[in-house]
């Protein structure tokens, strides 16, 4: 049975691009309370159904289809590399785990040929063969065709043969760039790599009472509960201060915060990091699309993860990785009175600059944000994120300029801190930011 949340959702989304909609409006339509609207708004706003607009109000959007692939099949390969199939269809689905260019004698290519590979080849019979009969799918560049029995080998072993026009240096190259983007995107942690399950998760009902979750509160020592309704849809969140002074028979929905703050297992744990810690929350529920709830992350579960990933080797490097990999330490900054404070050096390499010849701003951003961010670990061993950043480039930063950072933390606190990153050129200031990083729990 379609609830009335569901019903709202599936109206939302035969509104045409462009229309305006309103709580009001949307409970009048459908005959449903403005609470229930609201929600299903807050929602349709979180999947890109909607989007609020400041003085224009909330309007219907294209919804935006996603376009990150958790796996890379070979049916990716062929939107990828835009080519079309000539055989082997039933086995698009199947994973690629490498791809081999056969640029050599069959004889010394069959060692490099494993289950789950991709050949690339051109209009090499042979070679074609020899790939499919071993396990291997087959990619041909250049638009070649193959013949009718290459094709009937494919669809036997279920392997498809690829066809495209570009050359094989190009699809090499963009079918690298995707494997390499996936890993990335899998050394990324999300909050459905940590989340504790809803079996484990102690949470309340809507017909519970103060009572019943001052019981819960002693036998668990937690004092934050989510509160789902009967199909297990979360409704509030209940804390300590919000049952201060009540009385053991009132009913739990009445003093619960409604529409609490929650998260989705595709977040990453950096972003739930960063409002945990910006809100002051110890626990978030994790609910569906639906809000039925499916767990909670605690702020301990993401501090810990987080400290975690940057022990790990990296799998991947992100264009920040490259910037942040040639920020080199040269000394203590001997312009600040706190010896514990560094200062870095950085050359600016043809890669890091615009079409002009200068350093891109973008390059010169990142610079400055990795810089406050070593500089925080190495003066208070604490990561830290960049809430805000007023960056000031006074003269060109020219290719082969080495630059060098000076750092000065100009104030810290116990949950944020503001550094000033001056960058010099012989001693010349050329840029100079303004930072202010939200700080976590010392590592």
């Amino acid at each position: 049975m379609t609830t009335k949340h569901d019903q709202i959702l599936m109206y939302i989304e035969t509104l045409p691009v462009g229309e305006r909609i309103s709580v009001r409006l949307i409970a009048k339509n459908l005959q449903v309370s403005e609470g229930t609207a609201y929600r299903a708004i807050k929602e349709a706003e979180n999947i890109g159904l909607v989007s609020t607009i400041q003085r224009v109000g909330t309007i219907r959007i294209e919804r935006k289809m996603k376009e990150h692939f958790e796996k890379l099949t070979y049916g990716e390969i062929v939107k990828i590399i835009e080519g079309d199939i000539l055989g082997g269809i039933d086995g698009l689905d199947k994973v690629l785990n490498k791809f081999v260019i056969g640029a050599m004698k069959e004889d010394a290519m069959l060692r490099y040929i494993t289950p789950g590979s991709l050949m690339i080849v051109g209009n090499r019979i042979g070679a074609q063969r020899l790939a499919l009969e071993n396990g291997a799918a087959v990619l041909i560049t250049g638009g070649f065709d193959t013949t009718e029995e290459i094709v009937e080998l494919a669809n036997q072993a279920k392997l498809p043969v690829i066809r495209t026009t570009y050359d094989s240096f190009t699809v090499a190259t963009l079918i690298n760039r995707a494997m390499t983007d996936q890993l990335i995107k899998k050394d990324i942690m999300l909050v459905g790599d940590i989340f504790t399950n809803v079996e484990k998760t102690i949470y309340l009902n809507s017909e519970d009472t103060v009572a019943d979750y001052r019981k819960l509160n002693d036998e668990s020592r937690h004092s934050r509960f989510p509160i789902v309704n009967k199909k297990m849809r979360l409704i509030g969140i209940v804390t300590a201060k919000d049952v201060v002074g009540k009385p053991d028979n009132l009913s739990i929905e009445r003093v619960m915060t409604k529409d609490p703050s929650y998260v989705k297992t595709h977040m990453s744990v950096a972003s739930v990091g960063h409002l945990m810690i910006w809100d002051g929350l110890e626990v978030m529920p994790v609910v569906k699309d639906d809000l039925t709830l499916i767990g909670i992350i605690s702020r301990q579960d993401v501090m810990k993860a987080m400290q975690l990933a940057q022990r790990q080797p990296q799998v991947g490097d992100t264009i920040a990785d490259q910037i942040a990999e040639q920020l080199e330490l040269t000394s203590e900054n001997p312009d600040d009175w706190h010896s514990a404070i560094p200062a870095f050096k950085f050359k600016v390499t043809p890669q890091m600059t615009n079409s002009v010849g200068t350093i891109s701003f973008g390059v010169l951003s990142e610079l400055v944000a990795s810089a406050s961010q070593r500089t925080l670990l190495a003066y208070q061993k604490r990561n830290a994120v960049i809430e805000q950043m007023n960056l000031h480039y006074f003269k060109m930063i020219q290719l082969e300029s080495e630059l060098e950072i000076r750092p000065r933390v100009l104030e810290i606190g116990r949950r944020s801190s503001k550094l000033d990153i001056e960058v010099f050129i012989e001693n010349t200031l050329v840029a100079k930011a303004i930072v202010i990083c939200q700080l976590m729990e010392r590592t």
